[in-house]
């Protein structure tokens, strides 16, 4: 992929309001978006990148963690698992398998919010 395409793939990623957490497969947190990073301030925010993620959660999330990639690693067809939904923020989760030429290379968590939005159509002011 030329380069242009990957600042155009990382400008949607970093302009994202939602978090978004990359892991390669020995689950270190490769990259945060700046709404993961200030999203998991109180956990340490950038501090985390180069962190296991594993780490960050209790014994049955790495279990399901850990299975969700097995997932990904047996069939190209399997990419994407809606893990949980969040009553609080009111959105869904789910983890999504990044590959390469087929080959499963890491995964992030994707966040899909269910509130309505509250931004004015074409508010030029934000």
């Amino acid at each position: 992929m030329n380069q242009t395409y990957t600042n155009f793939f990382q400008s949607i990623i970093e302009q994202d309001r939602a978090a978004v957490v990359i892991c390669n497969l020995e689950h270190e947190i490769i990259y945060m978006n700046p709404a993961a990073v200030l999203s998991y301030e109180k956990w340490g925010g950038q501090k985390l990148i180069g962190r296991n993620l594993l780490d960050c959660h209790n014994t049955e999330s790495v279990k399901q963690i850990k299975k969700v990639v097995e997932w990904f690693a047996a069939d190209d067809s399997h990419n994407i698992v809606y893990t949980f939904h969040n009553e609080k923020q009111n959105k869904d989760v789910y983890m999504v398998a990044l590959r390469e030429n087929g080959q499963l290379i890491g995964y992030y968590e994707k966040h899909e919010y269910r509130n309505a939005e509250t931004m004015n159509t074409y508010d030029f002011t934000t």
